[in-house]
């Protein structure tokens, strides 16, 4: 298996990614912002000039086209006379109707000492003498526009936030479940064995004295710890990496068939087990583990067998780089609505199932054997089949 990269680099890689989006929104929007306020000081060198024509003019002034270029003007200006005193006019100013005078040229002067830092005053002139001189500040959009960017990467980092929060939450949940699952799946697992050498471990005691039963126990026994024996080996293969071998996928399948076969009548159901397919394909396998894929599988299938009637078959087939590997029963089928969370941890149907057959067994085949497993079909009250797909 390929190493994959460690969660620090990853959340570095998204910081780095976040740094980027932001900058490149900052940057983005102060252009926009220029753009703007270079077209809102043409606009107001533009009236300037125009009003230095109309006081140079020996014609009769036309002051339509002034009148045209204040309708542009959305921004706040402020017009003084040659002593700087704001008695001329203004525009696009919030001034309240029951001000006084005083208080009205109190806030223009405020206005203008705030507009002059913010953007160079522009003079009107005559025959080079000072008229009158024109002050002014940012419209409304540009004012949202400088403080959008950071309003936008605040929400996104509460967004990130809150979702970073969520996923941990759920990811802790996810774990939880796992280890869970994983401690009562090896106490079921072990189970079956111990509670069969606890029995002939009683029937040893009783039966001591012939020869014939305690050679059969003693037969069973070594059957239980060999199996106790491949309980630990499967575990122990769970988080490394396992080793494949090209091996023949009916033998492999049968040794499972068979341990079911013998266990059939503690389930009270009459279910033929069949397997079918060329005895002879190979596929690159962990022997233990696909043992577990198939185990589950079959599993799941006897559960879902609500009848005392039942069938359960194994299909081997292969095309020319893979092998196809297809598992039906006649059982109860799957709610459409459930078909994307069976290979979920911890989701089960089953009142007393914690869930973790079929997550293991999607990790086994496609994290250990590099291969892919899927609900081909199911229909309610028809039945289900699983297909896996293996390398040769």
């Amino acid at each position: 298996m390929k190493s994959k990269p460690s969660s620090l680099i990853i959340k570095l890689l998204l910081f780095l990614l976040a740094l980027i989006i932001a900058a490149s929104t900052l940057l983005y929007t102060n252009h926009l912002v220029k753009k703007l306020q270079q077209r809102e000081k043409e606009l107001v060198e533009l009236y300037a000039s125009h009003i230095e024509y109309l006081v140079n003019s020996e014609e009769i002034p036309d002051y339509s086209f002034q009148l045209q270029i204040v309708q542009q003007i959305d921004f706040p200006l402020i017009l003084t006379d040659a002593e700087n005193n704001p008695t001329i006019g203004y525009r696009n100013l919030n001034i309240d109707s029951n001000w006084s005078e005083t208080q009205i040229n109190d806030f223009l002067i405020n206005k203008i000492n705030e507009y002059k830092n913010i953007h160079k005053p522009i003079p009107v002139y005559s025959d080079s003498i000072l008229l009158q001189t024109l002050y002014y500040g940012d419209s409304e959009m540009v004012e949202e526009l400088k403080y959008y960017p950071y309003f936008q990467i605040l929400f996104a980092i509460l967004f990130i936030l809150v979702a970073y929060i969520s996923f941990s939450y759920i990811k802790r949940s996810e774990q939880s479940s796992i280890w869970v699952g994983m401690a009562r799946e090896t106490a079921h697992q072990l189970g079956t064995p111990i509670s069969s050498l606890m029995g002939w471990s009683e029937i040893l005691r009783m039966n001591y004295k012939e020869p014939e039963k305690v050679l059969d126990a003693t037969a069973e026994i070594d059957n239980d710890l060999t199996r106790l024996c491949k309980i630990a080996d499967r575990f122990s293969k769970i988080g490394s990496k396992p080793e494949l071998k090209p091996e023949k996928v009916v033998d492999c399948i049968n040794k499972v068939m068979n341990y079911f076969q013998r266990r059939l009548p503690n389930f009270g159901k009459n279910v033929e087990l069949k397997v079918t397919g060329d005895s002879n394909i190979k596929a690159l396998l962990n022997n233990e583990l696909f043992e577990w894929v198939i185990e589950n599988l079959v599993k799941n299938s006897l559960d879902a067998i609500e009848g005392k009637k039942g069938l359960i078959e194994i299909e081997i087939a292969e095309t020319k780089k893979k092998v196809e590997i297809e598992v039906t029963d006649n059982g109860k089928g799957i709610d459409f609505k459930r078909r994307k969370d069976i290979f979920r941890p911890g989701y089960s149907t089953k009142r007393r199932g914690w869930g973790l057959g079929l997550s293991l067994t999607k990790r086994i085949i496609e994290g250990y054997h590099s291969g892919k497993i899927f609900l081909k079909s199911s229909v309610i009250s028809v039945g289900t089949t699983m297909k896996i797909i293996l390398k040769k």
